[in-house]
């Protein structure tokens, strides 16, 4: 059983699922190429990276015991509202938890007004261009401010 909790961005169990994202990330993308130039390398940090001013609200996914398996936030992003750092640990995988927290989004994103949601993944998760597409998902091209630095990936938008 899967219990959906919105907290604020620095709730300390989101921070922690995020940071085993990044490790997983890490293993699945490796570090920059020291061929890059460092301003491109610098500038996917900075479109990677979340100002939490911009954080409507994280929402994490809890298993029966409490523990949190899951994490996404929604954002602003201009005059967009953009899902990000979607994560669910491997443990609660296959169980409807990225299912459960996208279905939360779409009701913050309908509360906010939005006309749709956006997100962005990468070419080395295809577990997430799966769920997208799986879940109703529409491919759209690359926007900004990943389209300069990584435009090997894949943006989606759900209309609302």
């Amino acid at each position: 059983m899967i219990t959906i909790e919105r907290v604020s961005w620095d709730d300390p169990r989101g921070v922690v699922l995020r940071a085993r994202m990044d490790d997983e990330m890490h293993e699945r993308y490796g570090s920059s190429n020291g061929d890059e130039d460092p301003a491109i390398t610098a500038e996917r940090g900075r479109a990677l990276s979340v100002d939490p001013s911009t954080v409507v609200t994280s929402v994490l996914a809890l298993d029966g015991s409490g523990d949190a398996v899951g994490h996404i936030a929604i954002r602003r992003l201009g005059d967009e509202v953009e899902l990000k750092r979607l994560i669910v640990l491997t443990s609660a995988r296959g169980q409807g938890t990225a299912t459960g927290l996208l279905d939360e989004c779409e009701r913050i994103g309908r509360e906010l007004g939005a006309p749709r949601l956006i997100l962005q993944t990468g070419d080395k998760q295809p577990d997430a261009v799966a769920l997208y597409e799986k879940t109703g998902w529409n491919p759209i091209p690359v926007y900004a401010p990943y389209a300069a630095t990584m435009p090997w990936s894949f943006c989606f938008e759900k209309a609302l």
